[in-house]
């Protein structure tokens, strides 16, 4: 990876260049460390000692071998020529003292290949090469690998130089020979899989686990409920094999309806659903749930997910280039997707920002949780880590330029549950009526001593407002809220902001979707009220995206055209022929055809990696929102490219993924204990279920666990879909005061019924 050493390396490297350096006969000691050694301290030591003027911290400089050998302030050698054992170093990276391991944060600690690079440094001599050396070593090794780009704000951003295991994640998918079993336990490729590094590790998978235990995981696992007593009585009396019995099982529950609403919390909590906006104002978002029951329909049905893609990037834009016959109003509630982000317009907010929060939102979020890329780091600056410049940042969010939001009209369907409506829409409209009532008294109060006030001067009634639109005198006109006393003013505020509140909680009962259009920005100062689809979608500004200098809406810099990720193009040249529009229709679908195509192999590797996670206790790769390099790399990166490339040719459904991943003996596994090869009790827990050697143990989620309580006292309501429910809560809590534009919001009131 090209580092803050970059340009003086490149310096060297001309110089050995011209003194035909290359020449020379290069050690395999001066080999590691060019190669190995050096890269590591300068990715994990020397940002804090020595990489930059002023940052030395403990007055340990590691950049040169003198300081290495004298140490810092602890006056001891950081290391030992010859001696890994007996140097502070080598203890420090290991992590022996919390109170001394560097780097100090613990997703910094070095990884085993690296400390024993380190180790093999010092106790080989601990050689330390000039400039000139290094880049010549570096160049003539190949270290790195170039990575083309669309180019950055920097000049080397055209191609930049990785560590190509850093980027593992970019890569094409690998189609890797499933291993034999080492155990001859399993046919299943998974288990082939993992079982191959278990006994790599010196372990033997555990036991299968008690039936009794196994249905309760497998029913928590995917529908979120306990197996009921008849049900578990059932399972624990089949006289079928175990391999039968449970796939019966995991079949039955698949085509549970709770299996896709179980599921759907999983991208709900990826997607950030809410029922109201958030920030100051939380205003309702009354047609959200219309998206939630969307994605659990989608899971249901067993939609293939590269459909999935496209209907909640574009949906609208599918909707409109379908013949009307064709076009499903469920395309147009799908984009509720891209509304889902804390953000809102309101008179105390300036547009252009707000409106560029929405599309760095959209931009980061799209990214995230379809390719695991945080894109926001490349917002103001190139990208530190991963290979995506600010250009690209800009021409993904060019995409979304053309992209408005919008409450559509969207018929509702069959498969929707409207039940309630009446019930609380009356109650709703009851309290609309009752500020109404408020506004008309304190209307014909202010009416009363408005004439009081003009009689007493001798002067004729007009009425405040309508005297300023006609420009007669304000001195003629009764004063502002005359006759006021100080709880009316509060009383006044508290039902106009009521029925401001009211107008959005209404929609809920409306056949429309929280969705976006593609057109023109229309010139909107604030929102009070729901949007509607506007007549013109060509009247407004018709944005150019540009690159802005600081993230700054009001300090754009070059243009920029939408496109994706130059650098997975780089990797995966198919991508390259998915052309983007520069026209207003038509970006998103572009963008969604990217993301779906079966040679992204991010979206496979992302989704493959969730679904995985959620059934098997942790992830594959670590961190399932970040697959940079500064991510952590997968246990099993074979196992994943292979779970990936069958799921593809599978057809992408998630149903059959999560069939895959059930059906494996280590999914069956015991929670309880692990033994080694050898039959000795094996107490390292940590290994045992990093390995997946033994099922690793896991608390429920909150919302297992309260659905289990009322389930099994039978008090779940097992109706799906519909508006949403405020149940009772503590008090304390639902009386809490919530601000909305300098006015107290109404406190938590529990749905009628």
């Amino acid at each position: 990876m090209i580092d803050r050493f970059t340009v003086h390396l490149l310096v060297a490297l001309a110089s050995a260049i011209s003194t035909q350096a290359f020449s020379k006969e290069w050690s395999s000691v001066e080999i590691h460390f060019a190669t190995s050694t050096y890269p590591l301290l300068v990715e994990k030591c020397f940002p804090c000692h020595g990489g930059e003027a002023g940052k030395v911290k403990g007055e340990l400089n590691l950049t040169t071998l003198d300081g290495w050998l004298t140490g810092g302030e602890s006056g001891q050698p950081a290391a030992v020529k010859g001696k890994a054992e007996l140097s502070q170093a080598i203890d420090a990276v290991k992590r022996l003292d919390p109170d001394s391991a560097m780097p100090p944060k613990e997703a910094d600690a070095l990884s085993a290949p690296q400390i024993e690079s380190l180790v093999q440094w010092i106790d080989s001599g601990m050689v330390w090469l000039d400039p000139n050396s290094l880049a010549t070593i570096q160049a003539e090794y190949s270290i790195g690998e170039i990575v083309t780009t669309s180019g950055g704000l920097t000049p080397d951003w055209d191609q930049r130089q990785y560590d190509p295991a850093a980027l593992w994640a970019w890569r094409p998918l690998q189609k890797h020979p499933v291993p034999e079993d080492p155990f001859a336990s399993s046919c299943h490729p998974i288990d082939r899989w993992l079982n191959h590094r278990i006994q790599e590790n010196g372990l033997a998978p555990a036991k299968r686990a008690e039936r009794s235990r196994w249905l309760r995981r497998v029913s928590f696992d995917l529908i979120g409920l306990p197996p009921t007593p008849e049900e578990l009585e059932n399972f624990l009396n089949d006289p079928a094999p175990d391999e039968k019995a449970f796939i019966e099982v995991i079949d039955r529950l698949l085509g549970s309806p709770h299996f896709g609403e179980h599921w759907a919390r999983h991208w709900l909590d990826v997607t950030r659903y809410a029922d109201s906006a958030g920030l100051a104002n939380d205003y309702a978002r009354g047609t959200a749930w219309r998206f939630r029951d969307y994605v659990i329909r989608s899971f249901n049905q067993n939609k293939p997910f590269d459909q999935f893609i496209r209907e909640q990037i574009a949906g609208d834009e599918m909707y409109e280039q379908a013949p009307e016959e064709e076009q499903d109003p469920e395309w147009l509630i799908a984009t509720g997707f891209l509304r889902m982000g804390p953000w809102e317009l309101t008179g105390m907010e300036v547009a252009k920002v707000a409106r560029q929060r929405f599309l760095d939102d959209v931009t980061d979020i799209v990214g995230q949780t379809f390719l695991a890329q945080p894109l926001q780091c490349a917002r103001c600056h190139d990208h530190k880590f991963d290979p995506i410049p600010t250009r690209d940042y800009y021409r993904f969010q060019s995409v979304f330029g053309t992209t408005q939001v919008v409450d559509r009209e969207a018929a509702f369907l069959d498969a929707e549950n409207l039940a309630g409506f009446e019930a609380e829409e009356s109650v709703l409209r009851g309290r609309w009526k009752r500020f109404e009532s408020i506004l008309t008294d304190l209307n014909e109060k202010e009416k009363a001593a408005g004439k009081a006030w003009a009689a007493e001067r001798g002067l004729p009634y007009i009425p405040r407002n309508q005297g300023l639109k006609q420009g007669v005198d304000e001195s003629l006109l009764p004063p502002k809220k005359v006759g006021f006393e100080p709880v009316d003013y509060g009383m006044e505020r508290i039902a106009r902001k009521g029925m401001e509140r009211l107008r959005w909680e209404l929609e809920r009962y409306q056949p429309q979707a929280l969705a976006v259009y593609t057109g023109a920005t229309p010139n909107r100062k604030s929102i009070y009220a729901p949007v509607r689809l506007p007549e013109d979608r060509s009247e407004g500004e018709l944005e150019e995206t540009s690159i802005l200098t600081g993230g700054d809406p009001f300090s754009p810099a070059a243009t920029t055209q939408p496109g994706a990720l130059s650098a997975l193009d780089h990797f995966n040249p198919a991508l390259k022929k998915i052309e983007f529009p520069e026209s207003v229709e038509g970006r998103r679908l572009a963008l969604a055809d990217w993301i779906a195509h079966p040679d992204n192999p991010l979206t496979a590797r992302v989704f493959v990696n969730r679904v995985w996670a959620a059934l098997m206790g942790k992830p594959l790769a670590p961190d399932p929102n970040n697959f940079g390099v500064s991510g952590s790399r997968p246990s099993h990166p074979e196992l994943l490219d292979w779970l990936a490339l069958h799921w593809i040719e599978q057809g992408r459904t998630p149903k059959e993924l999560v069939r895959l991943i059930t059906t494996s003996a280590a999914y069956q596994r015991s929670a309880l204990a692990v033994e080694s090869v050898e039959g000795s009790r094996f107490d390292d827990l940590e290994l045992a279920e990093s390995t997946w050697a033994r099922f690793p143990s896991r608390r429920l989620s909150s919302e297992q666990l309260r659905d289990a309580m009322l389930s099994v006292s039978g008090a779940l309501n097992p109706e799906m879909g519909g508006i949403p429910v405020r149940p009772e809560i503590h008090m304390e809590i639902a009386m809490q005061p919530r601000m909305v534009m300098g006015t107290f919001s109404a406190a938590w009131q529990p749905s009628p019924a």
